[in-house]
């Protein structure tokens, strides 16, 4: 079993707590936060995982106490973190945009070599395996543009202190996965009620399109991201207008901690999984 520690107690964290809880290969030995009264800490003392509020001094004082270290903070503290787990030579999966690893798409390419993994964010895993297909069967990509959609009530205080860093760290992974020579990321936090689900539009330029295997590439690629992503699913089917391409894919949660419309929690959560998955596989 490989020992794992949650350094973030916030939406992101709490929801990998239960993920990580069902999963067979995968022991979470510590919760770290800041705030024994928060929501994740009750969570985590309710399904008898032991708990601490002295956030990352826990791993300074007990530094071989995990294998891997999940980052589900934000991407000011998480290159604080990175350093001290670099020294004591710790494996990070860093959920944040912090933008210190080396980037993962779990369907693309795992680091195993590297101790430090970027999770990008959530609109990067749900965008990226698709605009990597799209990027073998055209000429001349020229421009991309991601524009993702969650509800306000999934994205907690880390999201919203890190839009601009989830728009760069978002927009440089497409870079060094595509190859395009322009990108353009946009997240809206949408206060509807009913809440939306989490949805991802792209829309692409490229001189020309190989369109039929491409249509075929990116069916092939859903099918993929569905082993590790249950509910995944594409929504508006690849269309061409001008030399644009457009598709649109939408991603509803399990419901382990937020209702089923927090996707953005899902898609981040369970690539972090399979990624650790791989990786000591």
């Amino acid at each position: 079993m490989i020992r794992a520690g949650i350094i973030g107690t916030g939406n992101i964290g709490t929801d990998l707590l239960l993920k990580l809880i069902k999963t067979d290969f995968i022991n979470l030995v510590i919760f770290s936060g800041r705030r024994l009264n928060s929501n994740g800490m009750k969570v985590a003392k309710k399904n008898n995982i032991e708990i601490t509020d002295t956030g990352i001094q826990f791993f300074i004082d007990n530094p071989n106490f995990c294998d891997v270290i999940y980052d589900c903070t934000n991407a000011f503290d998480a290159k604080k973190h990175a350093r001290i787990f670099d020294k004591q030579q710790i494996k990070v999966i860093d959920l944040t945009p912090a933008k210190v690893g080396a980037f993962s798409v779990p369907s693309l390419n795992i680091p195993i070599n590297e101790m430090n993994i970027n999770m990008i964010t959530c609109g990067g895993q749900a965008s990226i395996p698709l605009l990597h297909s799209i990027s073998k069967h055209c000429d001349k990509l020229s421009y991309i543009e991601v524009v993702s959609q969650i509800a306000s009530d999934s994205a907690g205080m880390a999201t919203r202190l890190n839009i601009d860093n989830y728009i760069e760290t978002t927009e440089n992974a497409i870079f060094q996965f595509t190859g395009t020579e322009k990108c353009k990321v946009i997240l809206n936090l949408n206060p509807a009620i009913p809440q939306v689900d989490m949805q991802t539009t792209m829309f692409v330029k490229a001189n020309s399109f190989d369109f039929e295997p491409l249509v075929g590439n990116i069916y092939e690629k859903i099918m993929d991201l569905r082993k590790y992503i249950s509910h995944y699913e594409l929504v508006m089917p690849p269309t061409i207008n001008n030399n644009i391409l457009v598709l649109s894919v939408r991603v509803k949660g399990a419901g382990d901690y937020l209702p089923k419309y927090a996707g953005n929690l899902d898609i981040i959560n369970c690539a972090a999984i399979e990624a650790t998955k791989k990786m000591y596989e």
